[in-house]
């Protein structure tokens, strides 16, 4: 990006830059270190498996002005000398500015993004501009009330004056940003990231373009207010589907990614209605629940209704203290025989019913939203109110919304094809007059694609025998678990749900010894106390305590916790934490529905995990023919960050590593789990010396330590880290911080030798799909894509290791940040693909090999997190 001290106005001579800030004498100057590690490029692509032809969700964009130059504007707004925030009213301002002012700046079309910056194709005519713009607005939107705020009878007519407020807009020109840069990213030249600066204004014309249609955007996507697009998820809540776009350089070329994509807005429609959807209540009339107006107040404030005695719009800032009927406010009334004004006290009951004759059915006693200022309350019966449309929910989803929410809005592959070709066509992107002065077109069909599908690993498990996976899943009829573990003392214990433990625990059992798990009958069958059922959860787990400790001898091997409900039971947790973390004894809850071999050989895999057992090995294992790992000591890290609900910066992020042990097995694993502050993604307790330095309290050191004990007294002198959860722009930080921690602890053992590093980004939340050509079904389990749609010079590539069953799949995107170790494509393909298959728990194919093992715990750790969970 050119900068605005190399842009000179005609006819001026260049301004004389400020003198260098005077360096006081006591501060010692440093060099900034520079990057040890630089991101990895491509040098050859994989070649095993069989050919497949697919399509992609990428539309080729052919750019016909390539010397094209966008010239970057700041916008300032202000009124009255106040510089106004722009968002919000910035689209109406520049638009009339344009409208105005076209003439003027050469009738130049512009690319705003609605807040600080403008562009145009070419420079204006002037360095910097002041505009006066003048936009009119309907007085009466000031009152809610049925005239202009001061009511004097019945039956008045609304008098609705526009009032005009003036605002000065400002631009100045800032920088230029050259589409050549694009060109010359395509080619693999391009080292400083400066086409990101051209993508971003290709990405802002998209997005002012769907403003212009009305529509509501989130980031990359927007969002037609269209109730066919709708998704009822319960609560006062809807899935609104809409369409998510940006442009993306590629081994192809320049390529428009769209994709289906989904918000979460508000209900339109009376707001009551909404209230008594999110709150969960199903009459009116709880107008003296204080507990239920609080959580009433935080759910309204901010949000947008419309009258329907006036159809107006306002926002709502709170409630009021009392009912409709009991709560005044000042009027001014005229005396008919003198004209004059007084004031007298009227409730906002009294004067909706008598002064402007509408009828309230149910309002008298509730409270009024309050749509005025804080030292200015205006007054509005709820029944009067409804929310508008396109209003952003961003709370967390309950697990049944989330549930409704992938059943209705999945779509099959070809359903989502024609989708996507549909919204092109008729977003008619060529039509945009800022695109066409690039000389920008955009296809109309999906990219064609050469894949490959890689050969499935094989499995062992018991006896020693091979299991062969089909299409990403396999099962464990007539087969023993490869390592399984002896049961000897265990119990049952059932929280008032409706089943026969004596049963659940027999067939446990019969199906516990076809597996090879030697499976002794329960010491006991603990029912709970009839009168502790009605208790508060940690109340309820600490009664069934009092139970277990006082029936049997001593810890048992493990719990089996029968649960009343499903999903969602409040029991879950309190029960997780007291077992896990203050007991330390071993737990699987279940809620069974129809028992049958197929549900109780899920249980007993996690079982046998917990326990310590190995449910089944990657053959490649038994014996080590891993390349570049069977004969050298090699570490397998696994990290990711969770972070709390949206709108909650109160609550610590997580971050989880997992580590392999047992080399040169490639399958178990074990897990550390620390907090750290709310939304921070870079985890920083890899490496934490305490602060004398004697002692390293971090995670990898952790780690590290196991893996030697586990692995008869070697040292890795190989690492291979696996990243979840990071954007593009946070890859450096990952090589310079998070890597650089890592070494630091390995150092800090005494180790003179740094490992060799491989370090891989894994990503979900991207908007690549990939479809077959030849076929509707989603993508084969293990298809590759390495070629074509991935990045022009970086090493990445695509894999979907998973069989998607429903919906349209997601592959995985890695991104190859550094491979001191060599690996070459097929070796690393091969050996993530690998590690999709180690997944003790499941009989499935997961869809980011290693990373996924960590997740687990972050459903724990929100429970309790002071726990470092251990998983084998």
């Amino acid at each position: 990006m050119e900068k605005a001290a190399g842009y000179e106005e005609a006819g001026k001579p260049p301004s004389l830059p400020p003198p260098p800030p005077t360096i006081p004498s006591n501060v010692k100057l440093e060099r900034m270190k520079a990057p040890k590690y630089s991101i990895a490029t491509r040098h050859v692509v994989g070649t095993s498996g069989r050919q497949i032809s697919l399509l992609s969700n990428h539309y080729e964009v052919s750019v016909n002005a390539t010397n094209a130059v966008f010239y970057q504007y700041t916008v300032t707004i202000s009124s009255e000398d106040r510089v106004v925030e722009s968002k919000g009213i910035g689209r109406k301002l520049v638009d009339k500015l344009y409208q105005t002012y076209s003439s003027e700046l050469d009738g130049k079309r512009f690319a705003y993004d609605g807040e600080k910056s403008l562009y145009t194709v070419g420079p204006l005519p002037q360095n910097k501009f002041e505009f006066t713009i003048v936009l009119e607005e309907s007085f009466a939107k000031r009152s809610p009330y049925c005239d202009d705020g001061s009511p004097v009878g019945i039956g008045k007519r609304t008098k609705r004056s526009f009032q005009s407020k003036t605002y000065k807009v400002e631009l100045s020109y800032s920088a230029k940003v050259p589409l050549k840069s694009i060109s010359l990213a395509l080619e693999g030249h391009e080292s400083d990231n400066s086409s990101q600066d051209a993508l971003r204004v290709l990405d802002i014309i998209l997005r002012q373009q769907a403003a212009n249609r009305g529509c509501l955007l989130v980031r990359q996507s927007f969002f037609r207010d269209d109730s066919k697009n709708y998704v009822d998820v319960g609560g006062g809540v809807l899935g609104l589907r809409g369409f998510h776009s940006s442009f993306r350089p590629t081994q192809g070329g320049l390529s428009l990614n769209m994709d289906v994509s989904t918000t979460m807005i508000l209900k339109p429609g009376p707001v009551i209605d909404f209230l008594k959807l999110n709150l969960n209540v199903n009459d009116v009339h709880f107008g003296n629940d204080a507990h239920f107006w609080l959580k009433a107040k935080r759910m309204l404030k901010n949000l947008r209704i419309k009258t329907t005695h006036r159809n107006m719009q306002f926002k709502i800032i709170g409630l009021s203290e009392k009912p409709c009927s009991e709560q005044y406010f000042p009027m001014k009334v005229k005396n008919g025989d003198t004209g004059e004004g007084q004031t007298v006290e009227i409730t906002v009951y009294e004067y909706f019913t008598k002064h402007c004759g509408i009828e309230l059915t149910y309002s008298a006693n509730l409270p009024c939203l309050d749509v005025g200022k804080p030292k200015r309350p205006n007054y509005l019966p709820l029944e009067l109110c409804s929310l508008v449309s396109l209003q952003r929910y961003t709370k967390a989803l309950s697990s049944n919304q989330r549930a409704t929410l992938v059943e209705r809005s999945r779509q099959k592959p070809r359903d989502r094809i024609q989708t996507l070709n549909d919204a092109v066509r008729s977003n008619e992107f060529d039509r945009d007059p800022v695109l066409s002065a690039c000389g920008i077109s955009i296809g109309k069909e999906l990219t064609k694609v050469n894949g490959r599908v890689l050969e499935t690993p094989r499995l062992k498990v018991g006896n020693n025998e091979d299991c062969i996976p089909r299409n990403g899943r396999w099962n464990f009829n007539n087969k023993r678990l490869f390592d399984p573990k002896i049961i000897a003392r265990w119990i049952v214990v059932n929280f008032s749900a409706r089943c026969d433990m004596s049963r659940i625990s027999r067939e446990l059992i019969s199906c516990a010894r076809n597996k090879g798990i030697e499976m002794e009958r329960p010491h006991t069958l603990i029912e709970e106390d009839r009168q502790a059922a009605h208790a508060s959860p940690a109340a309820r787990v600490e009664a069934m305590f009092e139970q277990i400790l006082a029936k049997l001898p001593g810890p048992p091997d493990f719990i089996l916790c029968v649960l009343p409900v499903r999903k969602n039971s409040d029991i879950y947790g309190p029960w997780k934490k007291k077992c896990l973390s203050d007991m330390g004894i071993v737990t699987q809850c279940i809620s069974p529905g129809k028992i049958n071999d197929q549900y109780l050989t899920n249980v007993l895999l996690k079982i046998n995990t917990k326990l310590g057992g190995i449910n089944s090995l990657l053959a490649i294992e038994q014996p080590s023919i891993l390349p570049l790992i069977k004969d050298t000591p090699t570490l397998i890290l696994g990290m990711d960050v969770s972070h709390g609900s949206p709108g909650r910066s109160d609550i610590p992020s997580i971050a989880a590593v997992v580590s392999s042990r047992y080399w040169p097995l490639i399958s178990r694993y074990r897990a550390s789990v620390r907090t750290q502050s709310p939304k921070v993604e870079m985890i920083d307790a890899l490496f934490k010396p305490l602060p004398d330095g004697s002692k390293d309290d971090g995670i990898i050191r952790e780690l590290l330590v196991d893996f030697y004990r586990t692995s008869n007294g070697r040292k890795p002198t190989q690492i291979i880290v696996f990243r979840d959860g990071v954007s593009e722009s946070q890859f450096n930080q990952v090589l310079n911080i998070e890597l650089d921690q890592i070494i630091k602890a390995y150092q800090h053992l005494g180790e003179a030798d740094v490992p060799k590093f491989t370090v891989i980004v894994a990503q979900k939340n991207h908007h690549t799909k990939l479809f077959q050509a030849n076929s509707p079904e989603n993508v084969p389990a293990g298809t590759v894509v390495d070629t074509k749609i991935v990045h022009p010079r970086n090493y990445d590539f695509y894999m979907c290791a998973h069989a998607g069953m429903i919906g349209t799949s997601r592959p995985a995107h890695y991104h190859v940040l550094l491979d001191e170790i060599g690996f070459s494509p097929n070796d690393l393909q091969n050996l993530i693909h690998s590690l999709s298959y180690v997944y003790q728990r499941s009989t499935t194919a997961i869809s980011i090999g290693n990373l996924l093992v960590s997740h687990p715990k972050f459903k724990f750790s929100r429970t309790f997190l002071s726990i470092n969970l251990i998983i084998i």
